[in-house]
């Protein structure tokens, strides 16, 4: 059985983060800064770089401000997983494929998920734009009454036993219009 895990390699999974996150050259997540300097690479993840901006003084690395950050799987499981949620296959399909526990691979998938409709731009319409009509009536369809003001004078406990009445729930009309039981 050939793992999917072995056909990915931990350098070429930084590199495509670095390309896809930022095309024009590293930039500070903290303030937006082009001058970076490296700072060498992390000790248990050595495809992994840090940095440090210049201007405000801060350090980072390829994963800061992502939702990879801070999370104990490498990054070639991640990528992994975002792969195998692109299939369409579950999350219990994922986790058998990649090894991992179905919960770890939940929360994985609704990082993702979250970071995805996060980095979608806002729609915005332009021109003539139709909709058709909508009639919400909020729960009373069918019971017209239901929804109807009640005359002054009125109290709330008396249109209680109209809507009662109305719904069909004989047993509390009985129980209302019974005086022995008031």
């Amino acid at each position: 059985m050939i793992h999917l895990q072995n056909l990915l390699d931990d350098a070429k999974c930084y590199d495509k983060v670095r390309e896809l996150r930022w095309p024009e050259g590293v930039k500070c997540p903290h303030c937006a800064s082009a001058t970076v300097t490296k700072q060498g690479r992390d000790t248990t993840q050595p495809a992994r770089r840090k940095y440090r901006c210049t201007t405000c003084g801060r350090y980072f690395d390829d994963l800061t401000g992502t939702v990879l950050a801070g999370h104990h799987q490498p990054v070639q499981v991640w990528i992994l997983c975002l792969y195998l949620m692109g299939l369409n296959l579950s999350n219990a399909q994922i986790a058998q494929e990649l090894g991992l526990n179905k919960d770890d691979v939940q929360s994985m998938a609704s990082q993702l998920r979250a970071g995805i409709v996060a980095a979608q731009p806002t729609p915005e319409l332009s021109g003539e734009v139709e909709c058709d009509e909508v009639y919400i009536v909020a729960g009373h369809k069918g019971h017209p009454d239901a929804v109807k003001k009640r005359p002054e004078g009125t109290s709330a406990s008396a249109q209680g036993r109209a809507r009662t009445r109305h719904l069909g729930e004989r047993e509390a009309s009985r129980f209302w219009d019974d005086p022995t039981r008031r």
